[in-house]
């Protein structure tokens, strides 16, 4: 396998978890390095940084980010293949799936848990994640599609899930329109990091990664054991796949050219198409495989489906 063709898809690989012999016919033969498509649509973008949003309240109890072994960024749609475990699916289930919170607010997102107007069905050996009337879909793939429809029906018994809606409701309708509007879940940002969520992922044994709005319109992007600050700050920043994010300021613990402070390390990134600020911390937790945590996923699985 050629060195040269090797390296034009290392930064992608890196950051999507894809092989190079699924990214080899997709080299145009000029040498240039292999990028990572955005989405083509304003809903795409919308329904990925939802998606991301929701799903970090996963936490990190594998090697995988989110529980995302490898993404597949297309223009048009988003593949996901899931770590093969129940407690993942139920997680991602549980935290997407949309469902009334009967719960008195002026501010309509707090009305809906989950994913306003997010709706699935079973399809290319997956599940399909979509929102009716357009043109937005993400495929989850690499678990055993009956476990999402097990779950989904616990799910609507406990909570009564909209799924049996075919269209909108009004009030998720209202959620939505709030968060296209809103300056605090920019899909700008949050739909490319879900296409390089891989990038977040350190060497260790467990990978965790949040992200939330913070004060002014800046972000916060957190990852419990990321990787080394120079190879995240190539990913996302100035190499041939990253997003062009400026470093503003920077101080970390890792062996490379700066200073050290503190245990973590910390980055503040310029977003430079927007101007907004996205404040990262790797919290090096440094967690390590035992008996105990062995048992916590055994137990998550088996109540996955209770």
């Amino acid at each position: 396998m050629p060195q040269a063709a090797l390296a034009l898809t290392e930064d992608r690989r890196r950051s999507t978890g894809e092989s190079h012999q699924a990214l080899h016919a997709l080299l145009s033969g000029d040498d240039q390095a292999l990028t990572i498509p955005a989405a083509c649509h304003p809903e795409q973008a919308q329904l990925e940084a939802a998606v991301f949003l929701a799903c970090c309240k996963i936490g990190g109890l594998s090697e995988h980010p989110l529980g995302i072994v490898q993404v597949h960024p297309g223009e048009e749609q988003l593949t996901l293949r899931l770590l093969d475990e129940p407690y993942v699916v139920h997680h991602w289930a549980e935290f997407l799936l949309p469902r009334l919170t009967d719960e008195e607010s002026d501010h309509p997102q707090d009305c809906v848990a989950g994913v306003a107007g997010l709706r699935y069905r079973r399809e290319g050996g997956g599940i399909m994640l979509h929102r009716p009337g357009m043109p937005a879909r993400i495929l989850l793939t690499g678990f055993n599609p009956r476990w999402w429809e097990r779950i989904a029906e616990r799910l609507n018994t406990n909570y009564g899930l909209l799924q049996s809606e075919r269209d909108w409701t009004p009030t998720e309708r209202a959620a939505y329109t709030a968060a296209v509007r809103s300056p605090f879940e920019p899909p700008s940002l949050l739909s490319p990091l879900l296409r390089r969520i891989r990038a977040t992922a350190g060497i260790g044994p467990f990978n965790g990664t949040d992200a939330w709005n913070s004060v002014g319109g800046s972000f916060r992007l957190e990852t419990t054991d990321g990787p080394p600050c120079p190879e995240l700050t190539r990913l996302l920043g100035d190499g041939p796949t990253g997003l062009g994010w400026r470093i503003d300021h920077k101080s970390c613990t890792c062996l490379c050219d700066h200073s050290h402070s503190g245990l973590g390390c910390t980055i503040d990134f310029l977003e430079p198409t927007t101007g907004q600020f996205v404040y990262y911390s790797n919290l090096k937790w440094g967690r390590t495989h035992s008996d105990r945590r062995r048992q916590t996923i055994t137990e998550l699985n088996r109540l996955a489906f209770a």
